[in-house]
């Protein structure tokens, strides 16, 4: 990661500019516990029309500037312009800089790897659609595509190693029918319209015996499954696990509609290096499958982060707790403050899904309070996240 290190000297004052690299404002961090806390800084940074956030912390007897982790952009040049352009404003005394030596690389365009947002946002098609979730080495979902060219496939997929690999087989083989993503199949699902999937596969997932509030199959999942499926669409389970089946079976046959289907090592057209494996070591192989009987309202999706009162930071930033909430469905967590001056600041976040938490900024300006870098993704755990953060700050 790009940073640099220079020798102490005083933040510079904001707002500014230098290089081109708007400088907005500099949050010293509120401490929650200043006895064990080094002081550390955000500065607000605008660079080629991007926002985002540089730290600014204590490095032995020096001081560090680098990118925000929880706010990071590209290309990667965007963050290290900025760096230069703060020890430049700075007039700062470098020590150790890797910002001059860094040549952003153009990636192969992967245009069939998709952002959340894509789907949030932009998705649209009239093609059949099937979905694929944790595929793996991507073997039976280039298989899928491969013989079926007019059906729009979605792999979703949370290893990216596993990610890459399927791409380059698609470049390789120039399939155009997949779109990948690697996000929570749990959580993708919410932004897919009512009945438009005709398949969903999920072979092989993790079984989770040790911690199964983390696997895939849950009463919610498969109600979100239904939803999305057509009449006559199918949600589909291969295990090697006969305790996933028995627990997804249990499920299944307590839905007050559907038709299953069940089989034991059935052979398909293809399989996975894996489950040739398994075969060989004599473990038996389980398929079950549901078949959707019944037609879904479609849904709205609410996007609406508002925060529609005036909210005090000068009292937040010393009532506010920094236990974790978690409750139905979401995780609530305050991470740390940042003061830019007594009536305007930064709040650092995590929230959402228990299993797959994202971290955001909210910033209050004199009152008013956004999310910074735009809102969060729509999900039903943000949106309860949400009213929970809004609740507790219109409250204290």
């Amino acid at each position: 990661m790009p940073h640099i290190v220079f020798n102490k000297n005083t933040p510079i004052k904001t707002p500014t500019s230098q290089d081109g690299v708007f400088f907005n404002f500099i949050a010293a961090s509120f401490n929650f516990n200043k006895a064990h806390r080094k002081i550390e800084y955000k500065v607000g940074v605008t660079n080629e029309n991007k926002d985002f956030l540089l730290t600014l912390k204590e490095k032995d007897d020096n001081i560090m500037i680098k990118a925000d982790k929880v706010t990071r952009v590209t290309p990667v040049n965007i963050v290290k312009d900025a760096l230069n352009a703060y020890v430049k404003a700075a007039n700062a005394n470098v020590l150790f800089s890797n910002t001059n030596n860094i040549h952003h690389k153009l990636e192969p365009q992967k245009e069939y790897l998709k952002d959340i947002e894509y789907f949030v946002n932009d998705f649209d098609t009239k093609k059949e659609i099937q979905i694929e979730i944790g595929f793996g080495s991507g073997r039976h979902l280039i298989h899928q595509a491969t013989q079926n060219p007019d059906v729009q496939f979605i792999g979703l997929e949370i290893h990216t190693p596993s990610i890459e690999q399927m791409l380059k087989h698609v470049k390789i083989q120039n399939i155009t029918n997949i779109l990948a993503v690697n996000y929570d199949a749990r959580l993708f699902m919410e932004f897919i319209k009512s009945n438009s999937v005709s398949k969903i596969f999920v072979h092989f997932p993790v079984p989770w015996d040790k911690k199964p509030h983390r696997r895939v199959y849950s009463s919610e999942f498969i109600n979100e499954a239904l939803r999305i499926l057509k009449i006559n669409g199918t949600l589909e389970l291969r295990t090697d696990s006969r305790k996933y089946f028995d627990y997804c079976t249990s499920l299944l046959t307590h839905l007050p509609t559907g038709r299953i289907t069940i089989d034991i090592n059935k052979d398909l057209q293809v399989s996975s290096k894996y489950e040739d494996r398994w075969k060989k070591q004599g473990k038996n192989i389980y398929d079950v499958v549901l078949q959707c009987q019944h037609e879904d309202e479609e849904i709205t999706v609410n996007k609406d982060f508002s925060f529609e009162k005036s909210v005090d930071f000068s009292h937040i930033k010393t009532s506010i707790s920094t236990n974790s909430i978690v409750e139905d469905g979401f995780v609530l967590h305050v991470e740390d403050i940042f003061e830019i001056n007594e009536n305007s600041g930064l709040i650092k976040l995590t929230f959402g899904s228990f299993n797959k938490p994202v971290s955001k900024y909210i910033v209050i300006n004199e009152g008013k309070v956004s999310y910074f870098q735009g809102n969060p993704i729509p999900t039903s755990a943000n949106l309860k996240a949400h009213h929970k953060l809004k609740e507790i700050l219109c409250h204290d």
